[in-house]
Protein backbone atom coordinates (compact mmCIF):
# COMPACT_ATOMS: atom_id res chain seq x y z
CA UNK A 1 0.00 0.00 0.00
CA UNK A 2 1.17 3.43 -1.11
CA UNK A 3 -0.01 6.50 1.26
CA UNK A 4 0.37 10.09 -0.52
CA UNK A 5 0.50 12.72 2.03
CA UNK A 6 0.04 15.90 1.56
CA UNK A 7 0.34 19.58 3.60
CA UNK A 8 -1.23 22.30 1.85
CA UNK A 9 -0.57 26.05 2.61
CA UNK A 10 -1.43 29.01 1.09
CA UNK A 11 0.84 29.14 -1.79
CA UNK A 12 2.39 25.79 -1.72
CA UNK A 13 1.62 21.86 -2.02
CA UNK A 14 4.36 19.74 -0.08
CA UNK A 15 3.96 15.61 -0.66
CA UNK A 16 5.94 12.50 0.29
CA UNK A 17 4.69 9.11 -1.23
CA UNK A 18 5.46 6.43 1.29
CA UNK A 19 5.32 2.70 1.28
CA UNK A 20 3.84 1.06 4.14
CA UNK A 21 4.96 -2.23 3.67
CA UNK A 22 8.44 -0.63 4.86
CA UNK A 23 7.01 2.46 5.96
CA UNK A 24 9.50 4.68 3.62
CA UNK A 25 9.87 7.56 1.76
CA UNK A 26 10.05 6.58 -1.74
CA UNK A 27 9.37 10.71 -3.62
CA UNK A 28 8.52 13.60 -2.22
CA UNK A 29 8.94 17.64 -3.33
CA UNK A 30 7.42 20.83 -3.50
CA UNK A 31 5.40 22.93 -5.29
CA UNK A 32 5.68 26.54 -4.21
CA UNK A 33 4.42 29.68 -5.16
CA UNK A 34 1.45 28.87 -6.21
CA UNK A 35 -0.35 31.41 -8.30
CA UNK A 36 2.28 33.86 -8.48
CA UNK A 37 3.83 34.94 -11.89
CA UNK A 38 7.10 32.72 -11.01
CA UNK A 39 6.68 29.28 -9.59
CA UNK A 40 9.08 26.95 -8.06
CA UNK A 41 8.35 22.88 -8.06
CA UNK A 42 11.24 20.16 -6.78
CA UNK A 43 10.89 16.84 -6.36
CA UNK A 44 13.19 14.21 -5.06
CA UNK A 45 13.37 10.34 -4.93
CA UNK A 46 14.50 8.18 -2.48
CA UNK A 47 17.03 6.53 -4.79
CA UNK A 48 18.78 9.86 -5.39
CA UNK A 49 16.87 11.14 -8.67
CA UNK A 50 15.77 14.46 -8.76
CA UNK A 51 14.08 17.26 -10.93
CA UNK A 52 12.79 21.10 -10.90
CA UNK A 53 11.45 23.60 -12.55
CA UNK A 54 10.11 27.31 -12.38
CA UNK A 55 6.82 26.86 -13.88
CA UNK A 56 4.21 28.96 -11.99
CA UNK A 57 1.09 27.01 -10.63
CA UNK A 58 -2.27 29.06 -11.15
CA UNK A 59 -3.90 26.68 -8.47
CA UNK A 60 -3.91 23.79 -6.75
CA UNK A 61 -5.39 21.21 -8.66
CA UNK A 62 -2.39 22.09 -11.33
CA UNK A 63 0.04 22.10 -8.94
CA UNK A 64 -1.54 18.73 -7.97
CA UNK A 65 -1.42 17.28 -11.73
CA UNK A 66 2.35 18.49 -11.75
CA UNK A 67 3.23 16.19 -9.06
CA UNK A 68 1.29 13.47 -10.32
CA UNK A 69 2.89 13.82 -13.57
CA UNK A 70 6.00 13.59 -11.98
CA UNK A 71 5.63 10.79 -9.48
CA UNK A 72 4.27 9.12 -13.08
CA UNK A 73 7.49 10.54 -15.09
CA UNK A 74 9.70 7.82 -17.01
CA UNK A 75 12.91 9.43 -15.75
CA UNK A 76 11.92 10.53 -12.44
CA UNK A 77 8.95 9.12 -11.31
CA UNK A 78 8.14 5.96 -8.74
CA UNK A 79 4.80 4.20 -10.17
CA UNK A 80 3.71 3.16 -13.39
CA UNK A 81 -0.21 4.10 -13.09
CA UNK A 82 -2.27 6.50 -10.31
CA UNK A 83 -4.11 3.31 -9.02
CA UNK A 84 -0.68 2.52 -7.37
CA UNK A 85 -1.50 5.40 -4.94
CA UNK A 86 -4.16 3.37 -2.44
CA UNK A 87 -5.29 6.76 -0.21
CA UNK A 88 -4.33 10.33 0.61
CA UNK A 89 -3.35 11.63 3.95
CA UNK A 90 -3.43 15.32 5.01
CA UNK A 91 -2.19 17.39 6.97
CA UNK A 92 -4.58 19.87 8.59
CA UNK A 93 -3.43 22.28 11.14
CA UNK A 94 -6.91 22.71 13.05
CA UNK A 95 -9.88 20.54 14.16
CA UNK A 96 -10.97 22.40 16.66
CA UNK A 97 -13.05 20.78 19.46
CA UNK A 98 -14.70 19.00 16.49
CA UNK A 99 -12.46 16.81 15.35
CA UNK A 100 -10.27 14.99 17.83
CA UNK A 101 -9.53 12.01 15.67
CA UNK A 102 -8.19 11.03 11.80
CA UNK A 103 -11.32 11.74 10.09
CA UNK A 104 -12.06 9.93 6.41
CA UNK A 105 -12.65 12.57 4.25
CA UNK A 106 -16.64 13.32 2.73
CA UNK A 107 -18.81 16.31 2.23
CA UNK A 108 -19.59 17.08 5.63
CA UNK A 109 -15.97 16.74 6.96
CA UNK A 110 -14.65 18.82 4.28
CA UNK A 111 -17.40 21.32 5.26
CA UNK A 112 -16.25 21.60 8.82
CA UNK A 113 -12.47 22.26 8.04
CA UNK A 114 -13.51 24.88 5.92
CA UNK A 115 -15.97 26.58 8.76
CA UNK A 116 -12.97 26.22 10.90
CA UNK A 117 -11.01 28.42 9.08
CA UNK A 118 -11.25 31.56 11.11
CA UNK A 119 -9.16 29.74 13.96
CA UNK A 120 -6.50 28.69 10.90
CA UNK A 121 -7.12 31.56 8.11
CA UNK A 122 -3.57 30.63 6.67
CA UNK A 123 -4.20 27.11 6.81
CA UNK A 124 -7.48 25.25 6.63
CA UNK A 125 -8.52 27.16 3.49
CA UNK A 126 -5.75 25.69 1.80
CA UNK A 127 -6.43 22.66 3.42
CA UNK A 128 -9.82 22.73 1.82
CA UNK A 129 -8.20 23.76 -1.39
CA UNK A 130 -5.50 21.10 -1.46
CA UNK A 131 -8.32 18.32 -0.81
CA UNK A 132 -10.53 19.40 -3.68
CA UNK A 133 -7.56 19.26 -6.12
CA UNK A 134 -7.12 15.70 -4.71
CA UNK A 135 -10.67 15.04 -5.43
CA UNK A 136 -11.05 16.41 -8.68
CA UNK A 137 -7.37 14.50 -9.90
CA UNK A 138 -7.63 11.52 -8.84
CA UNK A 139 -11.55 11.05 -8.50
CA UNK A 140 -13.34 10.31 -5.05
CA UNK A 141 -12.81 6.86 -5.02
CA UNK A 142 -9.18 7.10 -3.67
CA UNK A 143 -9.97 7.81 -0.14
CA UNK A 144 -8.68 10.03 1.49
CA UNK A 145 -8.34 11.16 5.26
CA UNK A 146 -7.59 14.47 7.38
CA UNK A 147 -5.21 14.14 9.89
CA UNK A 148 -5.51 17.33 12.50
CA UNK A 149 -2.75 18.76 14.59
CA UNK A 150 -4.81 19.74 17.06
CA UNK A 151 -6.39 16.57 17.80
CA UNK A 152 -3.32 15.20 19.79
CA UNK A 153 -3.93 17.83 22.52
CA UNK A 154 -7.37 17.71 22.51
CA UNK A 155 -7.23 15.66 26.06
CA UNK A 156 -6.23 18.64 27.72
CA UNK A 157 -8.10 19.66 30.68
CA UNK A 158 -10.45 22.73 30.71
CA UNK A 159 -8.20 24.37 33.08
CA UNK A 160 -5.22 24.17 30.82
CA UNK A 161 -7.39 25.23 27.54
CA UNK A 162 -9.62 27.66 28.51
CA UNK A 163 -8.65 31.77 28.71
CA UNK A 164 -9.25 33.92 31.92
CA UNK A 165 -11.69 35.79 29.09
CA UNK A 166 -15.52 36.46 29.78
CA UNK A 167 -17.15 32.83 29.21
CA UNK A 168 -19.63 33.97 26.42
CA UNK A 169 -16.34 34.17 23.94
CA UNK A 170 -15.20 30.59 24.72
CA UNK A 171 -19.57 29.58 23.79
CA UNK A 172 -19.57 31.88 21.13
CA UNK A 173 -16.47 32.10 18.95
CA UNK A 174 -14.51 28.53 20.94
CA UNK A 175 -11.85 30.88 21.63
CA UNK A 176 -9.61 28.24 23.55
CA UNK A 177 -6.15 26.90 23.85
CA UNK A 178 -5.90 24.16 20.64
CA UNK A 179 -2.14 24.27 20.19
CA UNK A 180 0.09 22.87 17.14
CA UNK A 181 2.09 20.13 16.06
CA UNK A 182 0.14 17.77 17.97
CA UNK A 183 1.22 15.32 15.30
CA UNK A 184 4.92 15.72 15.60
CA UNK A 185 4.45 15.59 19.86
CA UNK A 186 2.49 12.75 19.12
CA UNK A 187 5.07 11.04 17.26
CA UNK A 188 7.88 11.49 19.18
CA UNK A 189 6.20 10.66 22.90
CA UNK A 190 5.35 7.46 21.13
CA UNK A 191 8.63 6.60 20.52
CA UNK A 192 9.84 8.28 23.69
CA UNK A 193 7.78 5.81 25.86
CA UNK A 194 9.44 2.51 23.63
CA UNK A 195 12.59 3.97 24.25
CA UNK A 196 12.06 3.97 27.97
CA UNK A 197 10.03 0.88 27.85
CA UNK A 198 8.28 1.63 30.50
CA UNK A 199 3.81 0.98 30.44
CA UNK A 200 2.35 4.28 28.50
CA UNK A 201 0.11 4.86 31.56
CA UNK A 202 3.06 4.66 33.85
CA UNK A 203 5.13 8.08 31.75
CA UNK A 204 5.86 11.42 32.09
CA UNK A 205 7.58 13.47 29.27
CA UNK A 206 8.09 16.87 28.16
CA UNK A 207 8.46 16.73 24.39
CA UNK A 208 10.32 20.29 22.84
CA UNK A 209 9.30 20.95 19.36
CA UNK A 210 11.55 23.53 18.40
CA UNK A 211 11.90 25.21 15.23
CA UNK A 212 11.16 28.05 12.75
CA UNK A 213 7.63 27.25 14.30
CA UNK A 214 7.95 25.88 18.31
CA UNK A 215 5.92 24.15 20.78
CA UNK A 216 6.46 22.04 24.31
CA UNK A 217 3.77 19.78 25.46
CA UNK A 218 3.20 17.88 29.06
CA UNK A 219 2.41 14.27 28.16
CA UNK A 220 1.10 12.01 31.11
CA UNK A 221 0.34 8.44 30.34
CA UNK A 222 0.65 9.14 26.43
CA UNK A 223 -1.93 11.81 26.65
CA UNK A 224 -1.35 15.46 26.59
CA UNK A 225 -2.42 17.51 29.36
CA UNK A 226 -0.89 21.02 28.52
CA UNK A 227 0.92 22.73 25.43
CA UNK A 228 2.58 25.91 24.69
CA UNK A 229 0.83 27.45 21.38
CA UNK A 230 -3.25 28.73 22.09
CA UNK A 231 -5.57 29.70 19.55
CA UNK A 232 -3.14 30.06 17.28
CA UNK A 233 0.76 29.34 16.72
CA UNK A 234 1.55 32.26 17.86
CA UNK A 235 1.01 31.62 21.57
CA UNK A 236 4.03 30.29 23.65
CA UNK A 237 7.86 31.22 23.32
CA UNK A 238 9.54 33.47 21.05
CA UNK A 239 10.19 31.54 17.23
CA UNK A 240 11.79 32.39 13.94
CA UNK A 241 9.67 35.01 13.26
CA UNK A 242 6.67 35.51 16.41
CA UNK A 243 6.50 36.69 19.48
CA UNK A 244 5.33 33.88 21.57
CA UNK A 245 3.29 34.96 24.64
CA UNK A 246 2.76 38.50 25.15
CA UNK A 247 1.24 41.45 27.80
CA UNK A 248 -1.88 41.68 26.04
CA UNK A 249 -1.15 45.31 26.53
CA UNK A 250 1.58 45.36 24.11
CA UNK A 251 -0.43 44.58 21.04
CA UNK A 252 -2.94 47.67 21.78
CA UNK A 253 -0.31 50.01 23.33
CA UNK A 254 2.07 49.54 19.79
CA UNK A 255 -1.29 49.53 18.05
CA UNK A 256 -2.22 53.23 19.07
CA UNK A 257 1.39 54.28 18.81
CA UNK A 258 1.95 53.15 15.29
CA UNK A 259 -1.48 53.67 14.38
CA UNK A 260 -1.32 49.98 12.85
CA UNK A 261 -4.46 48.17 11.55
CA UNK A 262 -4.91 44.56 13.41
CA UNK A 263 -3.87 43.10 10.08
CA UNK A 264 -0.72 45.57 10.97
CA UNK A 265 -0.63 44.06 13.73
CA UNK A 266 -1.10 40.23 12.57
CA UNK A 267 2.00 40.49 10.60
CA UNK A 268 3.84 42.35 12.63
CA UNK A 269 3.48 39.63 15.31
CA UNK A 270 3.96 36.41 13.12
CA UNK A 271 6.13 37.64 10.46
CA UNK A 272 8.48 40.53 12.10
CA UNK A 273 9.07 39.03 15.96
CA UNK A 274 10.72 36.37 17.37
CA UNK A 275 14.71 35.68 16.82
CA UNK A 276 14.10 37.99 13.31
CA UNK A 277 12.75 41.00 15.50
CA UNK A 278 15.31 40.51 18.26
CA UNK A 279 18.70 39.90 16.39
CA UNK A 280 17.76 42.05 13.34
CA UNK A 281 20.06 39.37 11.32
CA UNK A 282 17.64 36.22 10.30
CA UNK A 283 14.75 34.20 11.61
CA UNK A 284 16.98 30.70 10.58
CA UNK A 285 18.89 29.99 13.95
CA UNK A 286 21.99 28.65 11.91
CA UNK A 287 21.92 32.71 10.83
CA UNK A 288 21.93 33.90 14.18
CA UNK A 289 24.38 31.25 15.67
CA UNK A 290 26.89 32.29 13.26
CA UNK A 291 26.06 36.26 14.56
CA UNK A 292 26.35 35.25 18.18
CA UNK A 293 29.55 33.35 17.43
CA UNK A 294 31.13 36.48 15.66
CA UNK A 295 30.22 38.58 18.65
CA UNK A 296 27.08 40.57 17.40
CA UNK A 297 25.05 41.23 21.26
CA UNK A 298 21.47 40.88 19.72
CA UNK A 299 21.90 38.06 18.11
CA UNK A 300 23.00 36.45 21.77
CA UNK A 301 20.06 38.70 23.50
CA UNK A 302 17.82 36.15 21.10
CA UNK A 303 19.31 33.07 21.98
CA UNK A 304 19.36 34.20 25.74
CA UNK A 305 15.97 34.66 25.66
CA UNK A 306 14.74 31.53 23.06
CA UNK A 307 17.05 29.30 26.12
CA UNK A 308 15.04 31.02 29.02
CA UNK A 309 11.58 30.77 27.76
CA UNK A 310 12.09 27.21 26.82
CA UNK A 311 13.65 26.26 30.17
CA UNK A 312 10.59 28.07 32.04
CA UNK A 313 8.06 25.75 30.52
CA UNK A 314 9.62 23.17 30.81
CA UNK A 315 10.19 23.59 34.89
CA UNK A 316 5.93 24.76 34.70
CA UNK A 317 5.46 21.41 32.56
CA UNK A 318 7.45 19.45 35.50
CA UNK A 319 5.70 21.04 38.02
CA UNK A 320 2.28 19.92 36.10
CA UNK A 321 3.26 16.88 35.50
CA UNK A 322 4.27 16.01 39.34
CA UNK A 323 7.78 14.47 38.33
CA UNK A 324 9.48 13.82 34.20
CA UNK A 325 11.08 10.70 33.16
CA UNK A 326 12.47 12.30 30.23
CA UNK A 327 12.70 15.47 27.64
CA UNK A 328 12.95 15.08 24.07
CA UNK A 329 13.99 17.77 21.66
CA UNK A 330 12.77 17.06 18.27
CA UNK A 331 12.29 19.62 15.15
CA UNK A 332 15.02 21.39 13.36
CA UNK A 333 16.49 23.41 16.02
CA UNK A 334 15.91 20.56 18.86
CA UNK A 335 17.52 17.75 16.63
CA UNK A 336 20.21 19.66 15.02
CA UNK A 337 21.70 22.49 17.58
CA UNK A 338 23.47 20.68 20.22
CA UNK A 339 24.68 24.19 21.69
CA UNK A 340 20.80 25.18 21.88
CA UNK A 341 20.00 21.83 23.99
CA UNK A 342 23.23 21.92 26.10
CA UNK A 343 21.92 25.29 27.17
CA UNK A 344 18.46 24.86 27.93
CA UNK A 345 19.68 21.61 29.71
CA UNK A 346 22.42 23.59 31.88
CA UNK A 347 19.34 25.33 33.76
CA UNK A 348 17.73 22.04 34.70
CA UNK A 349 19.74 21.07 37.26
CA UNK A 350 16.92 21.53 39.63
CA UNK A 351 15.26 18.50 37.50
CA UNK A 352 17.89 16.15 38.07
CA UNK A 353 18.92 16.78 34.17
CA UNK A 354 22.69 15.43 33.61
CA UNK A 355 23.65 15.72 29.95
CA UNK A 356 26.62 14.04 28.70
CA UNK A 357 27.75 16.77 26.56
CA UNK A 358 30.41 14.67 24.28
CA UNK A 359 27.28 12.34 22.86
CA UNK A 360 25.03 15.62 22.44
CA UNK A 361 27.96 17.51 20.61
CA UNK A 362 27.75 14.62 18.20
CA UNK A 363 24.03 14.51 17.52
CA UNK A 364 22.86 16.18 14.32
CA UNK A 365 19.53 14.75 13.16
CA UNK A 366 19.77 11.48 14.74
CA UNK A 367 18.35 9.19 17.32
CA UNK A 368 20.13 8.97 20.84
CA UNK A 369 20.15 9.22 24.40
CA UNK A 370 21.83 12.61 25.97
CA UNK A 371 21.76 12.15 29.24
CA UNK A 372 24.23 10.63 31.85
CA UNK A 373 23.35 7.03 32.96
CA UNK A 374 23.06 9.15 36.76
CA UNK A 375 21.03 11.81 35.44
CA UNK A 376 17.04 11.60 37.06
CA UNK A 377 15.68 12.68 33.83
CA UNK A 378 16.69 10.95 30.35
CA UNK A 379 16.92 13.49 27.33
CA UNK A 380 16.54 12.27 23.69
CA UNK A 381 16.68 13.78 20.78
CA UNK A 382 14.10 12.01 18.60
CA UNK A 383 13.56 13.19 14.95
CA UNK A 384 10.01 13.97 14.00
CA UNK A 385 8.17 12.50 11.08
CA UNK A 386 5.09 14.20 10.88
CA UNK A 387 4.40 12.72 7.41
CA UNK A 388 4.89 8.97 8.73
CA UNK A 389 2.48 9.75 11.33
CA UNK A 390 -0.35 10.92 8.83
CA UNK A 391 0.02 8.04 6.55
CA UNK A 392 -0.22 6.00 9.42
CA UNK A 393 -3.21 7.12 10.74
CA UNK A 394 -4.17 7.25 6.44
CA UNK A 395 -3.92 3.36 6.75
CA UNK A 396 -5.75 2.90 10.16
CA UNK A 397 -8.95 4.39 8.74
CA UNK A 398 -8.83 3.07 5.30
CA UNK A 399 -8.14 -0.45 6.59
CA UNK A 400 -11.38 -0.43 8.30
CA UNK A 401 -13.91 0.72 5.01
Amino acid sequence: MKVLVINCGSSSLKYQLIDMETEQMVAKGNVERIGLEEGNFSHKTADGRSYGDKEPSPNHTHAFNRVIKALLDPEVGVIKELSEISAVGHRVVQGGSRFCEPELINDEVLQGIAELGALAPLHNPAHVQGIKACQEVLGKDVPQVAVFDTAFHSTMPPKAYMYAIPYEYYTKYNIRRYGAHGTSHRFVSKRCIELLGKDAKDTKIITCHIGNGSSITAVDGGKCIDTTMGLTPLDGFMMGTRTGALDPSVVTFIEKQENLSAEEMDTLFNKKSGLLGISGVSSDDRDVAAAEKAGNPRAHLAHEMLVYQIQKFIGAFAMALGRVDAIVFTAGLGENQSDIRQRICDGLELLGVKLNDEVNAATHGAEALLSTEDSKVKVYCIPTNEELAIAQDTQSVVSKL
